[in-house]
């Protein structure tokens, strides 16, 4: 039975549309060096139909009421490009080359003052306090397919300004869902750029993906970020 998009991400659905023609148009010099030519437009068709079939598996989460919204929203993409390479025989560690390369030139156009806006206001007092009220917020277990996490105060002799413990994720239900499991850590290393280049330094030692109890985010500012 065909499924259908949820109102939220229809309302969305033609910036998403674009940030995936976008990507793709990133990633076709890195795409010729594993794919042959004359397949590329086709390959770059099929990852936007098989976008359209993500965007009706994406589960709805609380829409902009939950700031996990706009990780879907962002990242879920990445599994259509996955699920297209994989079919067309590229490695699994090639996609995620292709992948973390082309977020990051997609993250770093955007105006470096904008992005290190971007990062003062996440690791601000006032979006720590936000974060405390999503993390308690999330115990609630609301939306069975939405991430669960503690946030994370630094004890004496800790380094980071914050954490966030993930100990139920929403990528690693989706991918269990939908037969993804083994492209899911590709998404998993996306996160290092995001922060980035917002001048902020993640250190992750877990994740969920991994077998791990849980993901243990820590962040904290880069010197010559914000």
């Amino acid at each position: 039975m065909a499924e259908t998009i949820h109102p939220f991400y229809e309302a969305h659905r033609s910036a998403m549309e674009a940030a995936m023609r976008h990507r793709l148009d990133l990633a076709e010099a890195m795409l010729r060096e594993h794919v042959h030519p004359s397949s590329l437009d086709g390959i770059k068709q099929e990852v936007m139909d098989e976008f359209d079939i993500v965007l009706a598996q994406m589960p709805y989460v609380g829409g902009a009421d939950s700031r996990m919204s706009d990780f879907f929203m962002r990242l879920l993409g990445f599994m259509a490009i996955s699920r297209v390479l994989r079919r067309h025989g590229v490695s699994l560690a090639v996609i995620g080359d292709i992948e973390r390369d082309t977020y990051k030139a997609q993250l770093l156009t955007a105006p470096e003052a904008e992005r290190l806006a971007s990062g003062r206001q996440f690791m601000s007092a006032e979006n720590q306090a936000f974060l405390r009220e999503q993390a308690e917020k999330s115990l609630q277990e609301q939306f069975p397919d939405d991430f669960v996490y503690d946030f994370v105060e630094p004890g004496p002799g800790d380094t980071f300004e914050f954490g966030i413990n993930y100990k139920a994720c929403g990528f690693c239900k989706f991918a269990a869902r939908h037969g993804d499991k083994d492209i899911l850590p590709n998404i998993c290393g996306l996160d290092f750029d995001a922060y980035a280049t917002r001048g902020i330094h993640l250190e992750r030692t877990q994740t969920l993906a991994g077998g791990a109890s849980h993901c243990d985010f820590r962040f904290s500012r880069l010197q010559s970020g914000v």
